[in-house]
């Protein structure tokens, strides 16, 4: 087994271990749900029907109800990030070791980047700390125009 593939292998064993000190079954709906958020691309996040689309292409029999249902059990427990761009349903990306990523988002198209700010996440963990809270995770967004839209409102307004 190559090193990419035993490192993998590792953080999936981490995972598993993670779900059953906390009592939860590591069924094989949950294990392929993890496995599909581990197959995506960096800074790729997946919406429940999305989700739902990838387990049907690989021949799962899984409800969205069930979807729903386990990815609020992975998110409640850290192991995925929620995340709500306001566009009237969540996201979802897996949760890394790494510092954790913040994303802008446009208003206008959705373009959504991320970015990392040492700054945000220690501000996050203190504020936790200063009301008693085990911080699980901090995001920041920022909502605005991107480029392209701020370009295309310019012109309309001439």
């Amino acid at each position: 087994m190559n090193r990419i593939k035993m490192e993998e292998q590792s953080e999936a064993d981490k995972v598993f271990d993670s779900l059953r000190k906390r009592g939860h079954r590591i069924t094989a709906q949950r294990e392929t749900i993890l496995q599909i958020f581990r197959d995506q691309p960096h800074g790729e996040h997946l919406s429940a029907e999305e989700l739902h689309a990838k387990l049907l292409e690989r021949g799962g029999n899984v409800s969205l109800a069930t979807a729903y249902r386990t990815l609020k059990l992975l998110s409640s427990l850290g192991l995925l990030r929620e995340l709500d761009f306001a566009e009237g349903h969540k996201h979802y990306e897996l949760k890394q070791d790494t510092l954790p990523h913040q994303h802008i988002i446009c208003t206008g198209c959705n373009l959504t980047l991320e970015f990392e700010d040492h700054f945000l996440e220690e501000a996050g963990q203190k504020i936790g700390a200063r009301y008693n809270f085990e911080v699980i995770d901090a995001q920041f967004k920022i909502f605005g125009l991107c480029p392209t839209c701020k370009n295309n409102k310019t012109g309309r307004n001439r």
